[in-house]
């Protein structure tokens, strides 16, 4: 029988108010969220630059929601221990960033948090099939990383299939996660296609009810 994964709802903190970060994050917390995605630019391997684990660290302090930190870096192995150390429950890095993907799994897991593995919309899915049994989430980018409101790219609802379809055998309450365009209509088809876990960030900060939006989500 297959493995029924919770659907988990995971604001993304990169759409919050950033004057009130701590407030937003007990919004979320209030409004049934369950866990914060925090995305971590570097300007260089996506054009943009976001936070540190000083900002994560000030986040720990306004919530008791699990902090997944996203890693979208170069090098990010030289940072775990920080992000670690800032409160993040569960490290995400990308297997395009990685000089060794199953060094980097090994460094998170000597760390005692959670692992978690993503991939761009470019790269191709099967590059991170032999790790599913290694990690905790496997995160599926819907839109091109760097920046928040872009449009969901259907053609992601395919790869969701395929790692879900590999899971069943790998590692069956593995946890996938799809970052990018989700909002009300594109979470129906993303949760039909094998995935558990939403980062959603516009759909939720913006509105005017949180827990309303959590909701819809959820279906």
């Amino acid at each position: 029988m297959a493995e029924v994964l919770k659907v988990k709802i995971a604001p993304s903190v990169l759409a919050s108010d950033f004057s009130k970060l701590g407030a937003e994050a007990k919004r979320a917390e209030e409004a049934g969220a369950d866990l914060l995605h925090l995305d971590v630019m570097d300007g260089h391997f996506v054009p943009n630059l976001t936070i540190g684990p000083d900002v994560v660290r000030a986040i720990r302090r306004s919530t008791s929601l699990p902090l997944n930190v996203h890693l979208m870096i170069e090098n990010p192995d030289k940072f775990f221990r920080s992000f670690s150390e800032a409160g993040a429950d569960s490290i995400v890095f990308h297997v395009e960033a990685a000089e060794d993907v199953s060094r980097s799994i090994r460094s998170l897991r000597e760390l005692g948090v959670g692992c978690g593995l993503s991939l761009n919309p470019d790269t191709p899915v099967e590059e991170v099939l032999g790790y599913l049994g290694d990690v905790d989430l496997l995160l599926v980018m819907s839109v091109h990383p760097g920046f928040g409101g872009q449009k969901f790219i259907p053609e992601s609802l395919q790869r969701m299939k395929l790692v879900r379809e590999e899971a069943r055998t790998r590692n069956p309450t593995l946890d996938i996660a799809v970052d990018g365009g989700i909002n009300e209509n594109t979470a129906k088809m993303v949760l039909a296609s094998g995935a558990n876990v939403l980062v959603a960030g516009t759909a939720l900060f913006s509105s005017e009810n949180m827990a309303e939006a959590i909701g819809r989500l959820r279906g």
